[in-house]
């Protein structure tokens, strides 16, 4: 098994509950809330962190920026934008793949130990959740690899078939 596979686990639940380092929200580009998790953080976080996202000027999709955490029992919340998907001939992979990198290149600069990710674009951007899920544990763990931050990536789903989904793609070496 890959050593940094190791460092990649998944659960079902409610990623505003954890008590990690830094989550990660699957914002709009507004960075100002929205639905589905966007909306739960924003909610849980509390007023200070739409008006420090308000500060922010937006976020171009595949890239990702960092907040305080406020109100959750995260220290910090790192906003990343997925892309909505078109078909798959628009860069939505790579736009995906970004996501997460940019997301744990911030976690590093931060020092941020502990990390849990939601499903990014697999909601209303309707990107294919096996697709999706397999861009996501390929590119942590690839990155993983090649780095000591952070040293646990918690994949958080939403649904029992979401979770099976990480299961099988983290099970495959």
């Amino acid at each position: 098994m890959n050593p940094a596979s190791e460092r990649l686990r998944v659960i079902e639940g409610d990623i505003t509950t954890l008590a990690v380092d830094a989550l990660v929200n699957a914002a709009n580009s507004t960075l100002l809330g929205g639905g589905g998790v966007d909306g739960a953080i924003h909610r849980a976080a509390g007023t200070r962190l739409f008006l420090k996202c308000a500060k922010l000027g937006g976020c171009a999709t595949g890239n990702a920026k960092i907040t305080p955490g406020f109100k959750l029992r995260a220290k910090w919340v790192i906003h990343t934008v997925g892309p909505v998907w078109s078909g798959g001939g628009k860069g939505e992979d790579e736009l995906l793949a970004s996501c997460y990198r940019s997301s744990l290149k911030l976690a590093r600069e931060h020092n941020i130990r502990t990390i849990a990710f939601p499903a990014i674009s697999t909601g209303v951007y309707r990107f294919p959740l096996d697709r999706a899920t397999r861009i996501a544990v390929e590119t942590c763990r690839a990155e993983l690899a090649q780095k000591k931050l952070p040293e646990q990536v918690t994949f958080v789903a939403f649904s029992p078939e979401a979770f099976a989904t990480y299961q099988r793609e983290l099970s495959a070496s």
